[in-house]
């Protein structure tokens, strides 16, 4: 199994979360250096919790399943403090 598929099958075991708040995420790149680049979708990619998710599921879910990943970066993160952020309807 490549390394792209590997990650894939990380992200698969927590989508149905990601999902269940209409969101979702994209790897839109594994870098030489083994670093994951991905793109949250949905109400993750405009959510100002988006960093605690990505650190706290996303993150931990790849890391524990292809230990060989040196990294994970999300290149849309909200910031907690923009104005555009939106939160999923079941955290109101």
């Amino acid at each position: 199994m490549s390394l792209h598929d590997q990650v894939e099958a990380a992200l698969n075991t927590i989508r149905p979360y990601l999902e269940a708040d209409g969101g979702n995420v994209s790897v839109e790149e594994i870098t030489p250096e083994k670093v994951v680049k991905l793109k949250l979708l949905g109400s993750c990619g405009s959510c100002p919790m988006s960093i605690m998710t990505l650190k706290a599921g996303i993150e931990q879910a790849i890391l524990k399943a292809v230990p060989e990943i040196t990294g994970i970066e999300a290149v849309n993160l909200t910031d907690i403090d923009d104005p555009n952020a939106v939160l999923p309807e079941n955290l109101r």
